[in-house]
């Protein structure tokens, strides 16, 4: 136990010694490591969860356990892992769990220590799981950091390009618009070259480690299909009735219980139809959004290109990224006349904000379909805040007398 631990330490500090892109977040690394709740960092494989974690770490004396090794898994034993760290670690201040959903039991264990008055940073990559034993073993006693791949403004201040200069005005609409296709993850912004083999072999990982794997499924062909359709249907509705017949899986119970299954490592998230008639809400049909891009444009099955919906994908990750939840502060809407809105944003009982989401409007037709959609659901849910997204177009328009902001997507993403 104690050889893996000083190896492990080894990795830790040969991690350290990397140079790395900081992230931008909402969170204040002393203050969160100064607060003694549990610091639960989620989010998918790769986005760099560790990362962050050991960066917020970083000049501290903390103790540091990887559950993604199957040589800590296969020899664990709690008292004596406790004790070599107490040799490789001495007098540490914190303790650093990294994927610790990995280790069997792991919420009773983190409790203890807890309890114990260890101050606790944990990473983890399944959603689900990690909150459902959190609230069971340690309601209140946690803090939550979601992290997602890079944004675009990230990715910019990595690339070292800065939007306001105007000499660098045509380098960063090129970035934005190859970030728009590739995605944010972070091995892949330095080397494009392997975005491709990269996600895809990514992506087939996540299904078998993280869903396949954990959940016992043995028909991991339905498994991959469905995985493979949510990705090529992305922003588009979908109900479990209308995927098991389409796919040929067994049942609908099968469908729903693999959909979820998709969403716990982060892979996929469902937005629901806004309602405010709780029982409407959960029979419509849900859309269907992927944690980054490149996923798209490595494994789906697309014959062609939809910049629309990467846009739009684009724009529902952000929401994400701004602290918006499907289901409770964010929902897509279609008007009584079948009119869709792309996002609805909630702000207590209130609706706050409606958000359509356009690649290219300067068609005629497509300006009055969007703007008239906007401004009938700005009438039936009585909110005033009404936002267009394009690629590259940005005015304020009068419509039907109503206000309307339309910013393309590099003044959304604060970059521009």
């Amino acid at each position: 136990m104690k050889t893996t631990i000083l190896n492990q330490r080894a990795e830790r500090d040969e991690l350290m010694s990397r140079p790395y892109q900081q992230r931008h977040t909402r969170y204040d690394a002393d203050e969160l490591l100064q607060n003694p709740l549990i610091k639960l960092i989620t989010g998918p494989r790769r986005v760099g969860k560790s990362v962050f974690a050991l960066l917020m770490l970083q000049g501290k004396n903390f103790a540091y356990l990887n559950f993604d090794d199957n040589q800590l898994l296969e020899k664990w034993d709690e008292d004596l892992a406790m004790s070599a760290l107490e040799d490789v670690y001495p007098g540490y201040d914190f303790m650093l769990l990294d994927e610790v959903q990995n280790l069997p039991g792991w919420d009773l264990w983190v409790s203890k220590l807890y309890r114990r008055g260890k101050n606790l940073v944990i990473t983890g990559s399944n959603a689900n799981m990690l909150s459902r034993e959190m609230a069971t073993v340690l309601t209140g006693r946690y803090l939550q950091i979601e992290m997602l791949p890079f944004s675009l403004e990230e990715t910019m201040t990595w690339k070292n390009v800065s939007p306001q200069l105007e000499e660098q005005a045509a380098q960063a609409v090129t970035l934005a618009d190859d970030y728009m296709r590739n995605g944010g993850y972070p091995e892949t912004i330095p080397a494009r070259s392997i975005t491709k083999s990269y996600l895809s072999t990514l992506f087939d990982s996540i299904l078998l480690k993280d869903v396949a794997k954990r959940h016992k499924v043995r028909n991991t062909t339905d498994l991959y299909n469905l995985a493979t359709y949510l990705l090529s249907n992305f922003c588009n509705p979908i109900s479990a009735n209308d995927l098991a017949g389409e796919l040929g899986l067994s049942s609908v119970a099968t469908t729903k219980k693999f959909c979820d299954y998709l969403a716990e490592p982060y892979l996929f998230f469902y937005l629901p139809r806004f309602n405010n008639k709780l029982k409407l809400m959960t029979k419509a049909p849900k859309k269907v959004y992927v944690v980054d891009n490149g996923f798209v444009q490595s494994t789906a099955f697309n014959l062609s290109e939809n910049l629309g919906r990467l846009l739009e994908n684009q724009v529902f990750v952000e929401l994400l990224r701004r602290g918006y939840i499907p289901g409770k502060t964010l929902f897509y809407y279609r008007t009584r006349n079948d009119k869709e809105i792309d996002f609805v944003t909630r702000k207590g009982a209130k609706v706050e904000q409606l958000i359509q989401v356009c690649y290219d409007m300067t068609s005629e037709k497509t300006r009055k379909r969007e703007l008239n959609a906007i401004v009938e659901a700005s009438e039936e849910l009585h909110c005033d805040n009404l936002l267009v997204i394009t690629n590259d177009q940005q005015e304020e328009i009068k419509w039907k007398n109503r206000t309307i902001k339309v910013v393309n997507i590099k003044i959304f993403w604060r970059c521009f």
